[in-house]
């Protein structure tokens, strides 16, 4: 094969194509790194500094128009910022630990990263997708991917907490996740490495033979009930991204694919020779029509579901054992592959539903097919070939136009709502602006610096707000303060609310965001919980109040039953601890308003602190090593006498007789009763004290 590049005159074969690229990117970068560090040239699409200063504004007090969820790649979390200013507002912890707030490390966080791998503190979270209604987002849910376990999750955003994340069987590499359908009835995800399927030991060498992937069709418009509905068995490609259709295409969805070659070793030559990859056209209603008439296999599978109890707060966890798998000769006329040049990486689809927009990462054009064409394409059977029972539709049958010299390494795209698209372009380093339907570029902006993805805020959707466009950049460089080697993550603001993009703001990020999404405020603001409210606190090992806080023993197993309060804690002295127990801190947040956290450490333990809500109750597991009296207090700021919210726990050694006691109210009346009348009242070793006996003495959560 000799496939030819034209550069104005200039010609290029592919034995010199991977130079070129190098060369090309190399020039780019350095060009647009001197550039911007020329400080008495204006960079193309700024705008002058005030101008730019009053339109990132937010007025102390006031509020940003939008939230956006940018995801944190490396760091298995969700940054949440405000837009236009850029403010980091939160971080959401998914499928890494977080010591901030204890995610991961409290007994009832601990199973949400229950995996059949074991539990795994860590993942990469690459792209987010909000809940929709009618091809509108809607602000209910987000939903993120993991990428290394392959693994979905929904975030509640009434509480901006990981509610429900559900591990994906058959899959390797769950990069092309979580798109979303237009009414949220699937969360989307495909298998980035193909593999063997079911997995065996075979020889890598096989990988044409035996290597296979899958796309899998995640059921998710119920809380706390996702698990996948059925996956279908596609060739073994490298799948990437992808978009639910819109309109008339929103039955359908459209993933791109690379690696056809099927290369197994040196991917960035030996996955680069075709002229063209795929995108895959799927029919979701077809398939899932199949699935209901039986024509789904059961394969045996492995996999679980975690979710966080409404009421107790505390994971639950699943195994699941099975799972319906189709096939294109199962299930037929239910994928289409689209040829499609070059190694894509997007598939976008535009809110009329009709284009499909692909990001070949080596094309030198933008291809936009057309679903009507599609159609058409598939009604006249205008296949070029079939592969594993999948028709191949011809290019040039539903190609609706190519959008000629956009720049180098163009990867993915947006819209607008007003006619226009915004595709990124790593290697050149720039956002170009162009026209649906006429496909000429209108405009071009560069980014500081190799811009990935880029984000319109609801422009995934029938309706984009059309504001701004946030480039998420690779490279920092100058951009910020130098921080020694490892710098943080730059994004910037554009605004495209006129005829040109104009640069407003850089921002930094936390983790590598590779994409998110932003939404108006107005649809979350009015969703927001508070505060957890007690009474209707479930969880086994809940202090509704002071008095019925107290510790227990069984066996080497101590329970502490704690209440949290401006500004103490109950009990706030144990004694009777003995080298080698595992004890329990249940540390209930007794507060019943809004923004009055509570936290708990004691010196020694080997998790995080904990930070409670209000009405919410949560758990440290501590085992002395040594004896001795150590302290233990509040971490979070909560009031004037914050600094006085501690205690003791003393620490005996094995076989003592210090009986177990805490200084809670119920146990201090009964003292005080005792003493009134002259009596003293023993605590044998084994005894509750406190009012732990009303709710029995059985370890919960299970110590782990």
């Amino acid at each position: 094969m000799h496939l030819q590049f034209r550069r104005g005159s200039a010609t290029m074969s592919l034995s010199h194509r991977t130079g070129w690229f190098i060369a090309t990117a190399t020039v780019a970068a350095t060009l647009a790194y001197g550039y911007a560090c020329t400080p008495a040239t204006k960079s193309p699409g700024a705008i002058g500094a005030s101008d730019a200063a009053s339109k990132v504004y937010v007025a102390p007090g006031a509020h940003d128009e939008f939230y956006a969820f940018l995801s944190g790649g490396f760091n298995g979390q969700v940054g949440v910022y405000g837009l236009p200013s850029g403010r980091l507002l939160k971080i959401i912890p998914v499928f890494s630990q977080f010591a901030e707030n204890g995610y991961g490390y409290s007994e009832e966080t601990k199973p949400m990263l229950e995996t059949t791998f074991g539990n795994i503190p860590w993942d990469d979270l690459h792209h987010t997708a909000l809940s929709q209604t009618n091809g509108e987002d809607d602000g209910r849910w987000l939903f993120v991917n993991a990428n290394n376990t392959p693994r979905v999750a929904r975030v509640d955003l009434s509480t901006f907490e990981t509610s429900e994340i559900l591990q994906i069987p058959n899959s390797g590499g769950n990069h092309g996740s979580p798109y979303i359908t237009s009414n949220s009835e699937y969360v989307l995800a495909s298998t980035r490495f193909s593999v063997p399927i079911p997995q065996a030991d075979v020889p890598i060498s096989d990988f044409a033979k035996k290597f296979k992937g899958t796309i899998s069709f995640v059921k998710a418009d119920q809380p706390g009930k996702m698990d996948v509905s059925f996956q279908l068995l596609v060739p073994g490609y490298n799948y990437d991204l992808a978009r639910a259709g819109k309109g008339p295409s929103k039955d359908w969805v459209f993933f791109t694919s690379y690696n056809s070659e099927q290369a197994y070793e040196k991917l960035e030559v030996n996955a680069s020779k075709a002229d063209k990859d795929f995108i895959a056209a799927i029919n979701w209603r077809t398939l899932e029509t199949c699935a209901k008439d039986g024509k789904a296999e059961n394969w045996p599978a492995d996999y679980m579901h975690n979710v966080m109890d409404e009421f107790t707060r505390t994971a639950q966890v699943e195994r699941k054992q099975s799972v319906k798998v189709l096939t294109p000769t199962t299930c037929p006329n239910s994928i289409y592959f689209l040829p499609t040049p070059k190694s894509p990486h997007g598939a976008d689809v535009d809110p009329s539903g009709e284009y499909i927009v692909a990001g070949g990462k080596l094309a030198t054009v933008i291809p936009v097919h057309s679903f009507t064409k599609l159609q058409q394409a598939i009604k006249d059977q205008a296949f070029e070939t079939t592969i594993e029972g999948i028709p191949v539709l011809k290019y040039e049958a539903i190609l609706a136009g190519e959008v000629k010299d956009p720049g180098l390494g163009p990867l993915h795209t947006e819209f607008d709502g007003k006619g226009y698209a915004y595709t990124s372009l790593f290697i050149s380093s720039e956002i170009v602006k162009w026209k649906l339907g006429t496909w000429e570029i209108v405009d071009r902006v560069p980014t500081y610096y190799s811009i990935g993805h880029l984000m319109i805020p609801g422009g995934a959707t029938t309706k984009p707000a059309g504001k701004y466009v946030v480039a998420l950049n690779k490279i920092t460089k100058d951009r910020y303060l130098p921080t020694g080697p490892e710098l943080t993550q730059s994004a910037q603001l554009y605004d495209i609310s006129g005829d040109k993009m104009k640069l407003l703001l850089d921002f930094p990020t936390t983790g590598e965001p590779h994409y998110g999404n932003a939404i108006e405020a107005a649809k979350i603001e009015k969703l927001q919980k508070k505060f957890f409210t007690l009474a209707e606190n479930r969880h086994p090992q809940v202090t509704k109040a002071e008095r019925e806080a107290g510790v227990s023993r069984n066996g080497k197993v101590v329970h502490v039953r704690m209440a949290a309060i401006r500004s103490h804690f109950a009990p706030d002295n144990i004694e009777g601890v003995q080298v080698g127990d595992t004890v329990l801190f249940h540390v209930t947040n007794l507060e019943q308003d809004w923004d009055i956290p509570h936290g708990f450490a004691i010196q020694g333990a080997t998790t995080s602190e904990l930070l409670v809500m209000p009405g919410e109750t949560r758990t440290l597991r501590w085992v002395p090593k040594q004896i001795g009296v150590y302290p233990m207090y509040c971490t979070d700021f909560c009031s004037a006498l914050h600094q006085e919210m501690s205690g003791y726990v003393r620490v005996s050694p094995v076989g003592s007789n210090v009986p177990l006691v805490g200084n809670t109210l119920k146990a201090q009346g009964q003292a005080a009763r005792a003493a009134a009348r002259g009596v003293t009242l023993p605590t044998p070793p084994g005894a509750v004290t406190g009012a732990a006996h009303a709710h029995g003495t059985a370890p919960s959560p299970t110590p782990r």
